[in-house]
């Protein structure tokens, strides 16, 4: 049959694809992985990683209420090929006395703002901690009462701060039935929780951060027991109505890294680079690892 009498509605689909807007969906581009290791009996159980603009510099916390920061050595691709350390300190209370592993320790989410200022979140005792300066006692910030109901190590793992100075926050696991997960936002010394972000039971919260482009990027983990861990990015516009255009932006496979759970997402020149560390859980036949991707948009 003759291709001819098609013609026009060829010629018509096109110019509706020229003149229509149209998104194309981002992909990513995977940059490298390094495995991490240094002598001592505190080092791993990573799960909170802040990256500086440029970079170079790191923060990174522990579950165990110790925080580390240093730089990166990367190749002429960028890719990481070794930390030097700088310092670090054993997290305080508000009272000034060291906080020790467990219950008051469990430090899971790390953010810092323009100031330098850095939020830490805990599990164990749910709460949030402000501080100044890392080797001084913690700021203490009241918590909502509606946290004393939260399940034991269900608590807040993922922490990020907007640029507008609010703090955003959500729980680990989803409520038995539900599936969206609360956001809880401190802002003006206040919390409230405007919305909420689509959730499914399997996947964990266990990281954010808002990104250059001043989206909400959620790093999420499925823990599947013997056949190990997958991983998740979901990106998100982020405005006052709250979170939306939800898109998948990487889902790994089970063992294809360890058990990620910080990230950390800034410009590289080339793109928007995420950032992610991984928590060895102190045992010996898991590792630390920073991965990184690079989105293609």
């Amino acid at each position: 049959m003759s291709g001819r009498r098609h013609r026009p509605l060829i010629l018509g689909f096109l110019c509706y694809l020229l003149a229509a807007p149209f998104a194309w969906a981002a992909s990513v581009e995977y940059v490298g992985t390094y495995v991490w290791s240094l002598p001592g009996e505190d080092f791993g159980g990573f799960s909170g990683i802040e990256v500086s603009d440029d970079g170079n510099g790191f923060h990174i916390i522990s579950d165990r209420a110790w925080i580390r920061w240093g730089t990166f050595e990367r190749d002429s691709a960028g890719r990481i090929r070794g930390l030097q350390m700088a310092g670090r300190a054993n997290l305080q209370d508000s009272q000034g006395q060291a906080l020790q592993p467990g219950w008051l320790g469990d430090s899971e989410g790390l953010a810092m703002d323009a100031s330098g200022g850095i939020w830490i979140s805990f599990e164990g005792l749910n709460r949030i901690a402000h501080y100044d300066n890392v080797d001084r006692p913690a700021i203490r910030i009241d918590s909502p009462d509606d946290w004393k109901d939260m399940p034991v190590n269900e608590g807040f793992e993922g922490l990020a701060i907007t640029p507008d100075g609010a703090l955003l926050t959500l729980p680990e696991y989803v409520a038995d039935g539900s599936e969206t997960r609360p956001v809880w936002r401190y802002r003006n010394g206040e919390w409230d929780q405007p919305f909420s972000v689509s959730a499914e039971p399997q996947w964990q919260a266990v990281g954010a951060d808002i990104g250059p482009d001043g989206r909400f990027y959620l790093l999420e983990r499925n823990f599947r027991g013997l056949l190990g861990f997958s991983s998740r990015i979901r990106r998100f516009s982020l405005d006052e109505n709250g979170l939306g255009n939800d898109e998948i932006l990487l889902e790994t496979n089970s063992l294809q890294y360890d058990n990620l759970e910080g990230i950390a997402v800034w410009q590289d020149g080339l793109g928007i680079r995420m950032t992610m560390i991984s928590d060895s859980n102190f045992l010996p036949f898991q590792r630390t690892e920073l991965v990184e991707y690079r989105v293609i948009e």
